[in-house]
């Protein structure tokens, strides 16, 4: 692992540095965890407590931190400034260029230079994948795909027919981008008829999906997840979708077909849609929400069927009342009642 002074840090992120600028750091640690050569950061001020108490050479701050004894990088962004140092201490492993023996490439397939294939993985015919592409043991990329420059499939990814790929696309375990959309029609004999789902899927640029998540191809057209899109693991985009540039879609969400997401849209943890809506831009779905309609640019809603989250934080707050506002309620229920009875 390498070793960097804090000046050296400094320098490299563009930081002022606030203490020793010679200490040496041989590596990266939660801010409890820390070591005396280690650094850590702080971007959320529940933390600070903790600050001054850290055993850490440094700390990523936006601010010195009274009451610690560690250096401070300060930083206009701590927790992008952490990312960028910790890539200069850890880079994941990465496999040798070459094809192993076992795996099977079409003949018409093209392998752009400086490619790893692992053991197993196949590739269609008719497909074709950029430099410096990392295949790992057991993806399968079908026939007529067509993908660009530094892409990551690991292990068990599967790539659908005719999907297209931009460059620096990362596809973690077990993702299958292109499978069949969800579409069945009812016949004139009451029976379940499969839909061809004649479409394709296209991931942008610099989009990273992780483990076990599928992004479905289309009935017709296309299903796109547009450039810079984050997915998080066991998600589900059904067919049609559109994923906007730089969305955040975090696990266990699901996206009806025909959903649209426009651009910087968050999607919190275990949200779903109905179909055919579109959630605009910069908006946020809180986890645990459905929506079931279009929601508007910059809004952030909550629950489920989803409103102004605002409106539904003063309903929840209501909710452990409900018994005792039933109880009032019912008592002057009674009370009219009397009132009643007495004046006739």
């Amino acid at each position: 692992m390498p070793t960097y002074t804090l000046g050296r840090l400094a320098e490299l992120l563009g930081a002022r540095l606030a203490g020793n600028a010679d200490i040496e750091i041989t590596g990266v640690a939660p801010i409890d965890r820390a070591g005396p050569n280690e650094i850590t950061f702080l971007a959320n001020p529940k933390y600070a407590p903790k600050a001054k108490t850290t055993r850490a050479a440094a700390i990523i701050a936006a601010e010195t931190i009274a009451g610690s004894s560690a250096a401070t990088l300060i930083s206009s962004n701590p927790y992008y400034d952490f990312c960028r140092v910790l890539a200069l201490y850890y880079q994941p492993p990465r496999p040798a260029p070459g094809i192993h023996p076992t795996a099977c490439i079409a003949a018409s397939a093209q392998i752009g230079p400086n490619a790893s294939i692992g053991a197993y993985a196949v590739v269609g015919e008719h497909t074709t994948i950029g430099a410096n592409a990392i295949l790992y043991p057991h993806v399968v990329i079908y026939e007529g795909c067509t993908i660009g420059d530094d892409f990551i499939a690991h292990s068990h990814v599967s790539v659908r027919e005719f999907t297209r790929i931009g460059n620096r696309v990362t596809l973690h375990n077990g993702v299958v981008i292109g499978g069949d959309g969800f579409g069945f029609a009812k016949g004139n004999d009451g029976r379940l008829h499969k839909i061809v789902q004649s479409g394709v899927t296209v991931i942008e640029d610099d989009v990273e999906i992780q483990t076990l998540t599928s992004v479905d191809r289309a009935t017709l057209g296309e299903t796109r997840v547009k450039r810079g899109a984050k997915i998080d693991s066991l998600v589900q985009i059904g067919h049609a979708c559109v994923v906007g540039e730089d969305n955040i879609i975090c696990g266990q969400t699901g996206l009806a077909g025909s959903t649209i997401l426009e651009e910087n849209v968050t999607m919190a943890g275990q949200t779903g849609s109905a179909g055919h809506l579109t959630i605009h831009r910069n908006a946020t779905v809180w986890a645990q929400s459905g929506v079931g309609h279009d929601v508007p640019e910059g809004s952030t809603v909550a629950g489920s069927p989803a409103f102004d989250s605002r409106e539904w934080l003063r309903a929840v707050s209501t909710f452990p009342r409900l018994p005792e506002l039933f109880r009032a309620f019912r008592s002057l229920e009674r009370r009219l009642a009397e009132i009643e009875k007495r004046q006739s």
